[in-house]
């Protein structure tokens, strides 16, 4: 005799209502969420944070022989 089960229940309710099955259930959302972060924060652009504070050992300015030419990473102006 075939017996109608309804749509989506693949477990008893015995085996729902066990704190087994919380735990593992908590892990999972847990899980899920936590790779969901990951995978946005991959989608963002990196951030630099090293880059927006003056580093103790940069100079203030420039001491090139260019001074002009400093922040240029083009060539460098010819010798007459």
């Amino acid at each position: 005799m075939i017996t109608m089960v309804p749509a989506g229940v693949l477990l008893p309710a015995q085996v729902l209502q066990t704190n087994v099955f919380a735990t593992l259930s908590t892990f999972v959302a847990v899980n899920t969420v936590m790779f969901t972060a990951l995978a946005v924060a991959k989608l963002l652009p990196r951030l630099h944070p090293g880059s927006w504070f003056r580093s103790p050992n940069q100079r203030s300015e420039t001491r090139s022989i260019y001074p002009d030419h400093a922040g240029d990473l083009g060539p460098r102006p010819r010798r007459k």
